[in-house]
C-alpha cells in the first residue's frame, strides 16, 4: 500500500477542551455535554443552524469536522472531493436509548421522528457533507477500541484507487456525557506522514 500520504490537520473535542493540530481553540468549565457544546458552536462562529437539532454525536462530529475543514479554508459553497471515514465503540446507542425510551411509554407513547432518524451512527457524516459539499465515499465502522491500523488502511485505499483527493478520518464516540472525538485530513501533499505511529500520537495529544 502507497505510504505518500500525509495528515494536512487533525482536531480533537475531549474533556470541555476543542484543540486543533494540538492548540487549544475552545474551552470551558460546563460539565455537561449539550451545554458544553452549545457554548464551543456560538464561540466558534460555526452558523449553522440545523446543528441544533441534531443529536449528540453528530452535534459531536459535525463540531470537529467544522473546525478542520474551516481551517483547511474549504469553500462550502462549491463540491469538495474528501471521502469520510469515521469509527466509535457505541454506534449511535445515545441516541437508540432516547428512541427506546420514548417507545417504552405506554402512557405518552409518541415516538419522535426527529429522534429517530439519528438513530444510524453515520448521519452524522450527512450533515457534515451537507455542509460541505462533500460527494465522495463515506463509512462509519464499529470497533471495541481506537483503530488506527483500520483507518490507516482505508483511507490509504481509496486515495490509491483515485476514489477521492482527500479523506476525513477519525473516531467519534458519545455515550451520555462521555464523548472523544478525533478527526484528521489526510491529503497527497505535506510534511507529516500519514503512518500508524502519527495517527495515535495525535490522537493522544
Amino acid at each position: 500500500m502507497n505510504s505518500d500520504y500525509y495528515i494536512s490537520s487533525f482536531c480533537s473535542i475531549k474533556n470541555n477542551t476543542i484543540s486543533l493540530n494540538g492548540s487549544q481553540v475552545y474551552s470551558d468549565e460546563n460539565i455537561e455535554f449539550s451545554e458544553f457544546i452549545k457554548a464551543a458552536y456560538k464561540s466558534l462562529d460555526t452558523n449553522y443552524p440545523k446543528f441544533f437539532k441534531m443529536d449528540a454525536l453528530s452535534k459531536l462530529a459535525f463540531l470537529a469536522a467544522d473546525v478542520l475543514l474551516k481551517n483547511e479554508n474549504l469553500n462550502s459553497e462549491e463540491e469538495n472531493d474528501i471521502a469520510i471515514v469515521f469509527s466509535n465503540k457505541a454506534s449511535s446507542l445515545d441516541t437508540d436509548r432516547k428512541h427506546q425510551k420514548s417507545i417504552d411509554n405506554e402512557e405518552d407513547y409518541f415516538p419522535s421522528p426527529a429522534v429517530f432518524v439519528y438513530t444510524l451512527p453515520n448521519i452524522c457524516i450527512g450533515e457534515i457533507s451537507i455542509k460541505y459539499k462533500l460527494f465522495s465515499e463515506n463509512s462509519f465502522f464499529i470497533f471495541e477500541n481506537f483503530n488506527a491500523q483500520h483507518l490507516l488502511d482505508y483511507s490509504s485505499s481509496l486515495l490509491a484507487t483515485g476514489k477521492t483527493d482527500k479523506v476525513l478520518c477519525g473516531w467519534v464516540e458519545l455515550d451520555g456525557d462521555q464523548y472523544d472525538a478525533y478527526l484528521y485530513l489526510v491529503t497527497k501533499t505535506g510534511t507529516t506522514t500519514h503512518n500508524k505511529k502519527n495517527i495515535i500520537k495525535f490522537y493522544n495529544t
